[in-house]
């Protein structure tokens, strides 16, 4: 009966979890609008981003959105016209530059502004695009986002943003590509008196009103990618607490909803478990003045920066569930530690083009096993990483096609996973291995990268050419497979199911000892006594016993 309760969860979490990641990646053809969106065009090429001053105001009894965005930058090169976003059914109402009402063209969710002044190398601008409207409201957030629209228990408005992937111009105008992160940013939302907003960074002030709103003021001091921005309205209550990390004092703040308090305060210490786990295996937490915050949604959860959300209904697994069925995922609350690992894998290191988003999920996916292996032990974790083999599908490759706002397939996660932990056996000292993480998030501190880069760093720091090993589990769907056959004392084996050049060495048990093999394309033969082979499990391959 455990058995088939165990299939039934992992059956229903793959779902999930393949339905999440197919939605904003259903399409096989693109479009005109898709290369606006996804590709740096030369309308976004001339300018540097440095700061946002997004104001805005919420009204939640008609679920709409008015105010501004003040966008900073610096001139890279003279231009006349700037690309900004803003999705349907949202609308510019003007745009304004040293007073000027600058003419703006629309096509789709692309907005051309004709610019006036004279846009000198290495100057500093600014302009300001007001706006209006009902933005979008999600269909299944986070996975197919905007505003979520709810009410608590006690018949308050729960209002929650999420945008990963459809992009912050549903909610916001900006210059939505992941190349280009803002350096700071003003977040300032008002809404009615009786609610609070919680947005990324640290508050300002809060502004009261004679019409009976309220106006909060966040402060941003760190580089931020467009989706990591959002704003929380409720009946919040708060409670904090101060982490002594890797640099100092850093302030943990939740934001729960008011009946749910006590509860939080209990459930929510898996935060500070995570962040002694996270700096141990990836280094100092990257937004120490900005502080970190767990804040309450109505949706299950969301890497925001600086404002991680949470909605696992105060469960451990994930709403009660563990995606690996080995047992360990349910020591631990699935959306914090996952979504808390983002702060270093999505929000410290940003892909430049959602094709590349396994560089998010692939390493967080995986810091759930660290996390597993910070407390529970590397058998243990081994164990956790191994069960989630479940879920993988090897329909398509995990890097998507680039240029065109289009993410890969939903294996990014837990083959991802898979691909880091073979990593591990291959590097075989878990002190480099831990040198390398902390290396990529501090060698590639808050910035904006590449596949290739990554890909080139770890090559570099672990001594080995993985260029044939990426290609397999990240551009290619078939799982190595290890062929193999035992005759009169004589072992025969060969990798098939590969990409040119892939030549994994791989541990495997023989004559009841443990030791490397060396397969490649070609068979290779060598004498054993016994006859039975056992692979290490904890290579993400399979087995194929042949008869000669």
């Amino acid at each position: 009966m455990k058995n088939t309760f165990l299939s039934f969860v992992c059956i229903f979490l793959v779902s999930i979890t393949n339905q999440a990641q197919e939605l904003l990646s259903e399409k096989n053809s693109f479009t005109h609008q898709d290369t606006l969106r996804g590709s740096i065009t030369p309308e976004r090429a001339w300018w540097d981003l440095t700061y946002y001053h997004l104001d805005v105001k919420i009204a939640p009894e008609t679920k709409s959105i008015s105010g501004k965005n003040t966008i900073q930058y610096t001139v890279l090169e003279p231009y006349k016209v700037m690309q900004i976003d803003l999705q349907a059914p949202l609308k510019i109402t003007k745009v304004v530059q040293n007073g000027k009402e600058l003419d703006v063209k629309h096509n789709g969710n692309a907005h051309f502004i004709s610019l006036i002044d004279q846009q000198q190398k290495g100057s500093i601008q600014s302009l300001d695009v007001y706006y209006e409207g009902k933005p979008r409201e999600a269909k299944k957030a986070p996975w197919d986002g905007g505003f979520t629209w709810e009410e608590d228990k006690n018949g308050f408005p729960f209002i929650a943003t999420s945008c990963q992937g459809l992009g912050a111009s549903v909610w916001w105008p900006n210059k939505d590509h992941m190349y280009d992160e803002v350096d700071s940013m003003l977040i300032s939302v008002n809404v009615p008196k009786n609610l609070t907003n919680i947005s990324n960074g640290r508050l300002r002030n809060i502004e009261k009103h004679s019409d009976n709103t309220v106006t909060s003021h966040w402060f941003v001091s760190n580089p931020i990618n467009n989706y990591g921005v959002n704003v929380n309205i409720g009946d919040y209550e708060h409670f904090s607490e101060i982490y002594e990390g890797e640099k100092g004092p850093l302030t943990m703040d939740y934001y729960v909803l008011r009946d749910n308090l006590v509860r939080a305060k209990n459930h929510f210490k898996d935060a500070p478990k995570m962040m002694k786990a996270f700096e141990h295996w990836f280094g100092p937490y990257p937004f120490y003045e900005d502080g970190f915050k767990l804040v309450e949604v109505p949706y299950l959860g969301m890497e925001h920066q600086s404002s991680v959300t949470y909605g696992n209904q105060y469960k451990k697994g994930y709403l009660g569930n563990d995606v690996s069925g080995s047992g360990w995922g349910l020591k631990f609350d699935f959306i914090i530690i996952h979504e808390s690992g983002h702060e270093w894998f999505a929000n410290n290191i940003t892909y430049k083009d959602i094709a590349d988003m396994w560089i998010h999920e692939s390493f967080t996916s995986y810091s759930e096993n660290l996390f597993v292996d910070y407390y529970y032990g590397k058998e243990a974790s081994s164990e956790y990483v191994i069960g989630v083999r479940k879920n993988i599908k090897n329909d398509k490759p995990i890097i998507g096609p680039y240029n065109v706002n289009k993410e890969g397939s939903g294996d990014m996660y837990y083959k991802g996973a898979n691909m880091l932990h073979t990593l591990r056996q291959l590097i075989e000292d878990d002190e480099k291995w831990r040198d390398i993480l902390r290396g990529l998030n501090k060698t590639f501190y808050h910035q904006t990268v590449t596949t290739q880069q990554i890909e080139n760093y770890i090559s570099e720091q672990s001594g080995i050419d993985l260029t044939a090993f990426f290609n397999q589990y990240l551009r290619d769907t078939r799982i190595p497979t290890l062929e193999y056959s035992i005759d009169n004392n004589q072992l025969r084996y060969r990798w098939i199911n590969i990409v040119e050049g892939f030549d994994m060495p791989i541990q495997v048990t023989l004559d009841n000892n443990k030791q490397w093999i060396y397969p490649t394309a070609e068979w290779k033969t060598m004498p054993i006594e016994d006859h039975t082979m056992e692979v290490d499990l904890d290579f993400y391959v399979e087995v194929k016993k042949v008869e000669n």
